[in-house]
């Protein structure tokens, strides 16, 4: 009983998780990442941000489309 408690616990959790993920617009997007250089930037550089790094954001649209009005 206790198993089947767990195992039903587990499959809400990850209905939960990929109900949030399709609201989030997360499956709009072909990859996480624009470029190899936005992935290194983001799981390391991005404790001592640069102008080169900001020109690169800017240039390579890592960050999407800004949207005015929100918070």
């Amino acid at each position: 009983m206790k198993r089947l408690f767990v195992v039903m616990m587990a499959i809400l959790f990850l209905a939960g998780c990929g109900a949030a993920a399709r609201e989030s617009g997360f499956y709009e997007h072909d990859s996480l990442y624009k470029s190899w250089t936005h992935l290194k930037f983001s799981n390391c550089g991005y404790r001592n941000v640069s102008q080169k790094d900001v020109d690169k954001t800017k240039t390579q649209n890592w960050w999407g489309i800004t949207v005015e009005g929100t918070k």
